[in-house]
């Protein structure tokens, strides 16, 4: 796809899952990013475009029962991955993560993505112009407190579709309520 005229209008929506423990991890593990949910959106046509998932393989860490009933996504699973600094890669060739602008819900992907880079000299894949979709969105509808995504969901009437804490679904969530605040005059991406 050309980075023309059609690429100041993109928005790559992104949702990571990462490795999680009812509690503190167990000694030597730490938490990582297992999964990457992109979802593109077209901005001017007010519509998703595409909805991609890659699978990472921990390195550090290991699939809990605890992250196994939240995000349904098994060590096996997982193992069948990418390393995670061939998933960023794939996202810079693939996605132009660091061309286009990119939002996710709260900074806890963009956090655990630079921490992940640094612990791992990984090539950080996204580029600065990133937007915190919670804060446009508690902003936008006058909240005293920020929702997650689910509960933001209800607030705009828009359904929750596909797994809620499954990274591919839950970018395609989060796209859902961008585009709501585009069409309300009320997003400005990074």
């Amino acid at each position: 796809m050309d980075m023309g005229e059609q690429g100041d209008h993109l928005l790559n929506v992104v949702d990571v899952e990462a490795t999680c423990w009812e509690g503190q991890p167990p000694p030597g593990q730490v938490s990582e990013i297992i999964e990457i949910g992109l979802t593109v959106v077209d901005l001017r046509a007010g519509e998703r475009l595409a909805k991609h998932r890659l699978l990472v393989r921990p390195a550090r860490s290991e699939v809990s029962p605890f992250c196994t009933e939240l995000t349904g996504l098994t060590q096996t699973e997982v193992d069948g991955g990418l390393p995670f600094a061939e998933a960023c890669r794939v996202l810079a060739a693939e996605h132009r993560t660091g061309r286009l602008p990119w939002a996710s819900w709260g900074d806890y992907d963009r956090n655990q993505f630079t921490r992940q880079c640094r612990a791992t000299g990984a090539e950080y894949p996204f580029g600065q112009r990133h937007t915190n979709a919670k804060i446009a969105f508690t902003a936008a509808y006058g909240l005293r407190r920020r929702p997650g995504m689910a509960q933001a969901l209800e607030v705009a009437g828009l359904p929750l579709e596909g797994r809620h804490h499954r990274g591919d679904d839950d970018a395609w969530n989060i796209a859902a309520l961008v585009l709501d605040l585009a069409g309300r005059g009320e997003w400005a991406a990074g």
